[in-house]
């Protein structure tokens, strides 16, 4: 199965401004836990700030110590600068509190977004038509699950502290710098805009290079899951040497635009670094001269240092911030999207009851398509009577299995009418309606779960007895006995313990033990031998005594006793009759059944 894309860094939202909106509705029931982060941050942003101009104190003591040593006076006064450096100790360790909390308070804030998220987005998808899941790949939804889920837990968690402390620090740092000299933070602040314009230039050249990278590391996976799970095939037409050649390609691609996009990445911090450090230069000379001046102290230098790469620092943290709120946005788009799908209808106004009903069906001048402008099947009219065997015949596309969406209501119809005991089934709640049905489909679903779980998963109160009786039934219970822990045996996710066959099998027990009024079965047995599909059939024979049964047939030796047989073609029901009458028209029906004896 091919998993959903990971969200890149590069991938934006369509309409920004309205997810984040709708992601702030989302968290306006942590209103009271957001105030704590924000005071917290800030809390912790201050007292962080407010420690190098003390530091600096220390730093104007001990040269005023030295200076007076020379002088012939007392010197350093140590006392001093150890209450100075013990406020400083207390002052970081406050911050650092404050900081843990805030972090804590957030993550708690995220993951119960993230856990509200993933219940709704699972409860939605049982209230989501078929439709939708006809049209999307399995990986597509799986990533609004994970992926996207994930990307907007980490992203929120990361970005909504790192812009309170940064904003606080921006602030506050500025306020620090100008209280300890004017001159001095102009000097300092002239420097910015060289870094900004110089992290532009890098930042522009080397996007196209993420984005090239993002990709082609899509097309390594697609490419590497492809031939893994396929490699017997590549060894079979002796394809090895192609398949090396494709991938080096894609590899070399993917070389030159990682490379490219580390190298410019990289240039980043030694460019900040050196523009940082004529900073520090022209400070150190400015400030040197201020001092001369005895317009500031020294110590204030210092202090003053520490500020300007306080300064940048949550500047760059801001540009980054802003690359992560784009994730979000578009990780919560998707989310968002998915969860304002249309839903299905899965309650009728006065609904009917399914209790005591018998299982007659009637197709009412059935007419549909699966788009409004393709209609497949134009007037389709049929009565079944409860307990009478209903086979569907024809060639594979023909629209065997619309009739069946059709019954259980995955699709409604376009005109017309599906009438269960004389009642339309749109009368029925949903999931009443399809209480009557059960399923045997030739793709056996099976879960990983132990065998009496999987059996009783459409009567989860039955009892022991009451599933050995339905794997009894279902021609099972002795290839049951003989498995390591029986009934209690742990089936793996795929079920690949057990045979192609035994799984169907068992499925058979599963619907025996539902006891529903009304079956379908997809009689497939292609993929299994010639005892296990006797074993199948007599399996299938005990299922359908007394119940109304739709049976999608394969092979037509199997339906000549059905009561009535749907012959379609291009979506159309073409002839229906029981085996005898059709052989007589001498129609599509006689010529598939011949054309399988021939």
């Amino acid at each position: 199965m091919k998993h959903g894309h990971k969200m890149g860094s590069n991938e934006k939202a369509k309409d920004f401004k309205g997810t984040i909106q709708k992601l702030l509705k989302y968290l306006g029931k942590y209103k009271f836990s957001i105030g704590l982060v924000i005071l917290f941050s800030i809390g912790s942003t201050v007292f962080t700030i407010v420690g190098p101009k003390i530091l600096g104190k220390a730093t104007t003591e001990i040269f005023r110590g030295l200076v007076s040593k020379v002088s012939g006076g007392s010197g350093i006064d140590f006392s001093k600068i150890a209450q100075i450096l013990i406020s400083v100790l207390i002052l970081y360790g406050v911050s650092s509190l404050f900081a843990y909390i805030q972090g804590f308070i957030m993550t708690g804030v995220s993951q119960k977004l993230t856990y509200q998220l993933r219940k709704e987005i699972s409860e939605k998808i049982h209230r989501m038509p078929i439709r939708y899941f006809d049209s999307m790949s399995h990986g597509e939804v799986l990533s609004r699950v994970t992926n996207d889920v994930d990307t907007l837990s980490q992203s929120l968690n990361q970005s909504a502290t790192q812009m309170i402390t940064s904003f606080t620090t921006i602030i506050g740092v500025l306020v620090m710098m100008l209280s300890i000299s004017p001159l001095m933070t102009i000097v300092a602040l002239l420097i910015l805009p060289l870094s900004m314009g110089l992290i532009g230039v890098i930042v522009k050249h080397s996007q196209k290079h993420f984005k090239n990278q993002q990709e082609y590391l899509g097309h390594i996976n697609g490419q590497v899951e492809e031939i893994y799970s396929g490699h017997n095939i590549v060894k079979v037409f002796n394809k090895e040497e192609d398949v090396i050649n494709k991938f080096n390609e894609t590899n070399e691609i993917l070389f030159q635009s990682a490379w490219k996009s580390q190298f410019f990445s990289g240039m980043m911090m030694p460019i900040m670094q050196f523009v940082g450090n004529l900073g520090y230069v022209a400070v150190a000379i400015l400030g040197g001269y201020l001092t001369i001046k005895s317009k500031i102290e020294v110590g204030d230098i210092q202090s003053f240092i520490q500020y300007v790469r306080n300064f940048t620092q949550p500047v760059t943290q801001i540009a980054q911030v802003a690359n992560l709120l784009q994730s979000t946005a578009a990780a919560s788009e998707r989310v968002f999207e998915f969860l304002e799908e249309e839903e299905e209808d899965q309650f009728a106004e006065n609904p009917v009851s399914v209790n005591g009903l018998q299982g007659n069906v009637e197709f009412d001048h059935v007419r549909f398509g699966y788009h409004e402008d393709k209609i497949i099947i134009n007037d389709f009219s049929a009565e079944v009577k409860e307990g009478q065997k209903i086979a569907i015949v024809g060639p594979t596309g023909a629209g065997k299995t619309t009739i069946i969406k059709l019954l259980m209501r995955f699709y409604d119809v376009n005109e017309g009418a599906i009438l269960i005991d004389g009642y339309d089934v749109k009368a029925f709640n949903r999931s009443e309606l399809r209480k009557m049905f059960g399923m045997v489909l030739q793709d056996t679903w099976l879960f990983n779960g132990s065998i009496k779980d999987n059996i009783r998963y459409g009567k989860i109160d039955a009892t022991e007895d009451e599933i050995i009786e339905a794997a009894k039934a279902a021609h099972v219970h002795n290839f049951v006995k003989t498995l390591p822990g029986g009934y209690n045996m742990i089936l793996n996710e795929d079920a690949n313990n057990v045979s192609q066959g035994q799984k169907q099998l068992l499925t058979i027990a599963r619907a025996i033990l539902a006891d529903p009024k009304i079956l379908i079965l997809d009689e497939a047995t292609s993929s299994v031998d010639t005892r296990t599909e006797v074993q199948i059939q007599k399996a299938m024979d005990n299922l359908m005594k007394g119940r109304t049964s739709f049976v999608i047939a394969h092979r037509l030796s199997t339906i000549r006793d059905a009561d009535l047989i749907l012959v379609m073609k291009d979506g159309d029901i073409i002839e229906q009759g029981n085996h005898e009458e059709l052989i007589r028209k001498q129609g599509f029906y006689s010529e598939l059944y011949n054309s399988q004896f021939s």
